[in-house]
């Protein structure tokens, strides 16, 4: 069932994805029941017809009580009748809580991922999870619906030919029992040898896909170099192996589907005459209108079978969905807060004490042996070689990661006893590449804030020296900025993720490669928005280009995970250390 975080309490590993999907069910359970039963009666017309059928062929042929005529008529129209308002409830019912059950699984799945660690999202590309969310879900919805209306109409029809023959005409029970599994199965059994080639047709289909986007992605390399002919001479063997694929697979489906015709209706036309030759010789008490009923239940009943046997691969792929969507929801690398204290107030005070981190799978720590402690309102710039463990160092301050050695004290409080989302509330980072949604400048700036005045708004904006840009644009702080940002140069994106950290107010500051994208013009914009946003904040930052970060307090030079010097810009210089070596080399 869903929890109140919108979680959902299964377990997902090791436990038969039936169970799980009966387990998704559960909170729809008595509408489900409910559309079963209501299933059943509307579909009563299919399994029925060929008994009324066969009561008015009997009124006819032997001249029975014309009454029994219209009550067969009577009782059909009425149930056809029912069908439309037996449908919609039908409806409102299964495909409600399927649907339903898909709102409930992209929720958990969509928490699951807020919940699970920096380094899960940095392993499982966006693209994956966001497939899992859409596609899987998406396939179990339609397994789900699939399964559930061509399944019950099979089973509904199997069920009421059966138990009419039962009690009809029970001789020929067993007779049905044999006859009508084999000729699905052999139906079945023939759509197998098409199912493999349809496969290999798909596959040329996707070659083909796959040399279009090739062709597409090349015209300016094959226009200037006059390649013309030969990109199309490369599309057209492909579409000629399509072609030859494409009409092999036409050739086989006639073939199959002519075949299984004449097997089905040679095997109706058995059950016809055989019926037939037992009512004319009256060897058993079979009216015509039975045989007529019969040979159209063999049909009927034989389609019904065939039709469960050829739901299992979607079933199957709605199962294997479920296992894909179970990935997410039961692993386990959780960022864990559940019954850690809050944190109520932040003064930015941060001591490092031995830290550690090595990640997973990894043959050396990227972080190691590293002391600091960090005044309130004291700005510390981290600088150093790719790999030099300066990210590892900002997601250890953000809590993304925790340490593997050593332990972090915000505020003389260890912060693995903390919960990090209330310390994240004090807390704000400034990007290499400031990301914003599709959404107006104003909802950008106070994302996930409520009521703020336009005042406070247009005063970061102001500091972050926005404003120069947003009143030339036409609608303001109306203008929607596009999917990430589109509509927007890269530094005028900065500039909003600088107002969107200075609106908050934040306590602690993380800038990661502010300015390492922008123009001379753009990053001189955004250095003035920086130089009043880190006033009065503990901030940490990393710079590429040493010239950004002469105004730091301190300098911590990093080299291979481990503290190599540290200082202020001045006092490195004079050392003549690694610092003066990367200043150097920069300069030349």
């Amino acid at each position: 069932m869903a929890l109140p975080d919108g979680s959902l309490s299964h377990r997902y590993r090791g436990e038969h994805p039936v169970r799980t999907l009966l387990f998704l069910f559960r909170p729809d359970r008595a509408r489900v029941l409910g559309a079963v039963g209501v299933f059943f009666a509307k579909h009563a017309p299919v399994w029925l017809l060929p008994l009324i059928t066969a009561n008015i062929v009997d009124v006819v042929v032997k001249h029975r009580d014309i009454s029994v005529l219209w009550w067969n008529s009577a009782v059909l129209l009425t149930i056809l009748l029912l069908n439309l308002p037996l449908h919609m409830l039908y409806v409102h019912w299964m495909h409600g809580s399927i649907r339903r059950m898909g709102t409930r699984l992209r929720s958990a799945l969509c928490h699951r991922m807020q919940q699970l660690s920096i380094g899960y999202h940095s392993r499982v590309s966006a693209g994956v999870l966001q497939a899992k969310v859409i596609r899987d879900v998406e396939g179990i919805e339609t397994a789900s619906q699939q399964t559930a209306d061509n399944g019950l109409a099979a089973i509904a029809t199997l069920l009421g030919g059966l138990v009419v023959i039962a009690i009809q005409t029970p001789a020929f029970l067993p007779v049905f029992l044999v006859l009508v599994p084999a000729s699905a199965l052999l139906v079945v059994r023939l759509r197998e040898r098409l199912r493999i080639q349809n496969e290999s047709f798909r596959r040329e289909v996707e070659q083909l896909s796959s040399r279009i986007g090739e062709m597409t992605t090349l015209i300016p390399i094959t226009r200037a170099h006059g390649l013309e002919r030969t990109a199309l001479r490369r599309v057209d063997r492909t579409l000629g192996r399509v072609l030859d694929e494409g009409l092999r697979l036409d050739l086989l489906n006639g073939r199959f589907g002519s075949m299984s015709w004449i097997l089905l209706n040679s095997i109706g036309v058995g059950c016809l005459a055989g019926s037939a030759l037992v009512a004319y010789y009256g060897w058993l008490n079979v009216t015509p209108g039975a045989v007529v009923m019969l040979s159209a239940y063999f049909s009927s009943l034989t389609s019904s079978v065939t039709t469960l046997l050829t739901l299992t691969p979607q079933l199957g792929k709605g199962l294997a969905s479920v296992r894909s969507a179970g990935e997410v929801l039961q692993a386990p690398d959780l960022e864990e807060n559940s019954g850690k204290e809050d944190v109520a107030a932040v003064t930015g005070r941060i001591d490092f004490q031995g830290v550690g981190h090595r990640y997973s799978g990894a043959d050396a720590p990227s972080v190691t042996g590293f002391d600091l402690s960090v005044r309130p309102g004291e700005t510390i710039a981290l600088v150093g070689a790719s790999g030099a463990g300066k990210s590892t160092v900002l997601n250890l301050v953000i809590g993304f990661l925790r340490p593997t050695e050593g332990r972090i004290l915000l505020d003389g409080r260890d912060m693995e006893e903390l919960d990090l989302r209330s310390y994240r509330t004090f807390l704000s980072v400034v990007p290499q590449e400031s990301i914003l949604f599709e959404g107006s400048i104003r909802e950008n700036v106070t994302y996930g804030m409520k009521d703020v005045p336009e005042e406070a708004v247009l005063a970061a904006l102001r500091d972050a020296n926005a404003l120069e840009f947003i009143e030339r644009l036409p609608e303001g702080l109306d203008t929607v900025v596009g999917e990430r940002g589109a509509r927007l140069s890269g530094g005028q994106k900065q500039r909003l993720a600088i107002a969107r950290a200075l609106i908050r107010d934040p306590r602690v500051l993380i800038l990661d490669e502010a300015t390492s994208a922008l123009d001379s013009r753009s990053e001189a914009l955004v250095q003035q928005a920086l130089a009043r946003l880190v006033r009065g904040r503990t901030v940490f930052v990393v710079a590429h280009r040493l010239s950004t970060i002469r105004g730091a307090d301190r300098i911590v030079v990093m080299h291979d995970g481990r503290i190599a010097e540290i200082g202020s810009h001045a006092e490195l210089l004079r050392t003549g250390g690694p610092y003066a070596g990367l200043q150097a080399a920069q300069l030349a």
